[in-house]
């Protein structure tokens, strides 16, 4: 059996089938907003286990990856407090301290007494964990530009363009009054 080709002239994907189901059986209903939101999160879902184990090859759960990169982020000398980093994360300040736990333990970070004040500590990258996050993230971006090599420049361009935006709308519905 063939499947329809949408108005795009593209084979049907998983998300045409579901929108054909959903229009067969409620056919007064727009069901235009899941071809857009369906089919980014099939792709977040496509993509989450091939990430996941780039970062495993290092060693690194997504999560603590994360709190390297935001340290390499920051730049020289890659030290944020505990309350950066999870402000920044926007995770539990729970959460962070078991990311940190691990790191540390690996060698990756380490936790000092800040220099201005000494009931503050400060998480820095070690030499280590510096490299680790670079290796890691070089790997994640060529994962990353594998998985979208099906689009042109151009194309790859628009795309995060109207994601930005797309973005940008969600976030402001969301924020309070």
């Amino acid at each position: 059996m063939t499947k329809p080709l949408p108005p795009s002239g593209e084979p049907a994907d998983h998300v045409d089938h579901l929108v054909a189901q959903w229009r067969r059986e409620l056919p007064d209903l727009d069901t235009e907003p899941m071809t857009v939101l369906g089919r980014v999160h099939r792709i977040a879902h496509l993509v989450s286990e091939p990430i996941a184990a780039s970062f495993r090859a290092f060693g690194l759960g997504r999560g603590e990856f994360d709190v390297l990169g935001t340290l390499l982020r920051s730049g020289p000398p890659y030290c944020l407090t505990p309350t950066e980093l999870y402000r920044t994360l926007m995770i539990s300040s729970g959460g962070l301290t078991d990311r940190l736990q691990r790191l540390k333990h690996a060698r990756l970070v380490t936790r000092d007494v800040a220099p201005d004040d000494a009931r503050s500590l400060q998480v820095r990258l070690t030499r280590t964990g510096k490299q680790t996050a670079e290796a890691a993230f070089r790997a994640d971006m060529a994962l990353e530009a594998s998985l979208l090599a099906g689009l042109s420049r151009d194309e790859r361009r628009t795309l995060g363009l109207l994601l930005r935006k797309l973005a940008a709308g969600v976030e402001r519905l969301r924020e309070p009054g």
